[in-house]
């Protein structure tokens, strides 16, 4: 495996792919924990002369944009846009060594600035920009790496579809990018329902993630 250097949301996600990584029993492979959201891509990685020679690969959970990708979902990102409709195409052959690896779609995604929780929100960006699924941090690390001259390819695992809506957590996310228990508690009490959607489709999606690196990395 020629990705040496993993770049993922901080929590749950991040926990996912070390697990992977234990269970492919692979070392020396750099992961680096980032805020949700694209606040603090440049803080993050700052310290970019430390991922020269390296080959990075962005991970972690999405949205689904499309009927044809459900909870649990593997994807390969050939390109991701912006909100303005600027493209970004990732290195194609990294991307094809992963999707032939893992047996997965290849679909653009859009970057959002703001969470994505309803569904209908999610129909009119699929019909607004030709995408499929939709994260909050691709775009802005794949920019800053490429000006680095660092090669990086992005695979995402869908944790929320178009089946119904999401809590709102848009006041848990502080500036730092990370979740804040107390908002979300709120949130989740005051729309129960789309908690459990959300809370089982992230777990879902994370064993998925963890399943995902561990074959990734695998000899």
């Amino acid at each position: 495996m020629i990705i040496n250097t993993i770049v993922v949301p901080q929590g749950a996600e991040y926990q996912a792919v070390c697990r992977g990584l234990q269970q492919a029993k692979v070392k020396n492979i750099q992961v680096i924990p980032i805020a949700i959201g694209t606040r603090n891509v440049e803080q993050t990685l700052a310290n970019c002369s430390s991922l020269i020679d390296r080959q990075v690969l962005i991970t972690g959970l999405c949205g689904s944009l499309c009927r044809q990708h459900a909870v649990g979902d593997g994807v390969v990102v050939p390109s991701c846009y912006n909100l303005n409709h600027d493209r970004l195409a990732l290195e194609s052959e990294l991307t094809r060594m992963i999707q032939d690896k893992l047996s997965v779609d290849a679909v653009d995604c859009l970057t959002s600035d703001r969470l994505i929780f309803q569904a209908e929100s999610k129909l009119k960006l699929a019909q607004k920009y030709p995408v499929s699924v939709v994260d909050m941090e691709g775009y802005s690390y794949i920019l800053k790496l490429r000006h680095q001259g660092i090669p990086v390819a992005m695979l995402r695992v869908v944790s929320d579809d178009l089946s119904g809506d999401l809590p709102d957590l848009s006041r848990a996310i502080d500036d730092g990018g990370k979740l804040q228990a107390v908002p979300m508690a709120i949130a989740f009490i005051q729309q129960p329902i789309t908690a459990i959607r959300l809370i089982q489709g992230s777990l879902s999606a994370l064993k998925v993630l963890q399943q995902m690196i561990a074959k990734l990395y695998s000899s």
